[in-house]
């Protein structure tokens, strides 16, 4: 009898796991691509998570990422503009309804690029750390 055989199942289990890089993952999801292999895409459309990876066949169905991306978008796109809302209002004056027209097309437009990256990303966390499913368990 090993070791491992007089463990706990699931302590057992975790150790003979390899370990999964998270960082590889997280810029792999950053991609759009599957935190597995990195070849195949993670999305079958704008943010629906394909159930496996093409290339590789990684189940990616598990993910669980919920309101998690929309969040650290507003988060991100919030931190940016306002900001630069401040800076161009101070340096070059322009009339409200530009200022407002032009920043709405600009929040519009980085919210709708990085929502799918932070949904890659988050799932690829999950993925990295077992989470939800991806480690083999029910």
């Amino acid at each position: 009898m090993t070791q491992t055989d007089m463990m706990d199942p699931a302590l057992a289990r975790d150790l003979d796991e390899e370990e999964r890089p998270t960082r590889d993952a997280v810029w792999r999801g950053l991609a759009l691509r599957c935190p597995s292999c990195g070849k195949g895409r993670m999305f079958d459309g704008y943010l629906h998570v394909a159930d496996h990876c093409p290339a590789c066949g990684e189940t990616l169905s598990h993910h669980r990422a919920d309101d998690g991306p929309a969040y650290l978008t507003i988060l991100l796109v919030g931190h940016i503009m306002a900001p630069l809302i401040l800076i161009v209002f101070e340096v070059w004056r322009p009339a409200p309804l530009v200022l407002a027209g032009g920043f709405t097309v600009g929040c519009v437009a980085l919210s709708l690029f990085l929502l799918p990256r932070l949904k890659g990303m988050v799932v690829a966390i999950q993925w990295a750390k077992r989470m939800h499913g991806f480690g083999g368990q029910d």
